[in-house]
């Protein structure tokens, strides 16, 4: 069931913060980097199968990259000064509003807590290129996703792999296609460092766990949702994949 396509629900993070490319060089998502022993923890056997410490973190993690990439492809298609640049900012905001409804669908069923704001760093992200002036605009929004879509894109494959439990499963198929189509659509504005993104999504450096993780949400608080706005096409997104039977 596709999402409706009613207007984004989610608020842009403000701020003045300007940091160069290179302190750009994080994981997406939450702690990419902190991959010690217990992430094969079994935390709960579930009818789709065993979930995992690594299963449980990945939807969270998929949940908060939305969080902030969301808002950046809104500014996208409002302040992009190309046709390439709208284009990618439509399926930055359609990809993650199709991958928000799977995450939340699946949290309920594997009774996942999702946060609802992203973390410290990936808010500073937003910031950043919300206070980029309109001739740096597309360079800094560009790079910086590129950057990150990079990094995450090999912790899915491994997700993928390892996973035995067929929700994440399809979630990683999922996130798998759409950090894919991100990639391209960010390549094609020619905006891209490439040499510059590939040295700094291979060797990023460490940040502390409270910049990395986002705040938890409230108790009783509304979950945010990711909307498609109106206007934005969702088949430019890889679309959900259907429920898998439990077990499968």
């Amino acid at each position: 069931m596709r999402m409706p396509r009613n207007r984004a629900g989610t608020a842009v993070v403000g701020g003045g913060l300007v940091l160069t490319l290179a302190a750009f060089a994080y994981p997406a998502m939450l702690g990419m980097q902190n991959t010690a022993g217990g992430q094969d923890r079994v935390v709960v056997d579930t009818v789709y199968g065993p979930l995992t410490e690594a299963d449980r973190d990945f939807v969270v993690k998929v949940r908060a990259a939305g969080l902030w990439e969301h808002p950046l492809g809104m500014l996208a298609m409002q302040r992009g000064q190309t046709p390439e640049m709208k284009e990618a900012g439509e399926h930055l905001v359609a990809g993650h509003a199709l991958l928000d409804q799977t995450c939340r669908r699946i949290a309920l069923e594997l009774g996942i807590t999702l946060p609802n704001q992203a973390s410290p760093q990936q808010q500073q992200f937003v910031a950043t290129v919300q206070a980029s002036n309109d001739r740096e605009f597309g360079s800094t929004a560009v790079n910086i996703m590129r950057v990150t879509h990079g990094q995450i894109f090999p912790t899915i494959a491994k997700i993928r792999a390892s996973t035995k439990n067929t929700l994440v499963r399809q979630l990683a198929d999922q996130a798998n296609d759409t950090v894919l189509d991100h990639m391209t659509v960010l390549e094609k504005t020619g905006l891209v460092n490439q040499e510059q993104v590939t040295a700094q999504q291979t060797a990023p450096p460490g940040l502390p766990s409270d910049q990395l993780t986002p705040p938890p949400a409230q108790r009783g608080a509304p979950v945010t949702v990711l909307n498609i706005p109106d206007g934005v096409d969702p088949d430019t997104a890889a679309p959900p994949l259907p429920s898998p039977a439990a077990g499968g």
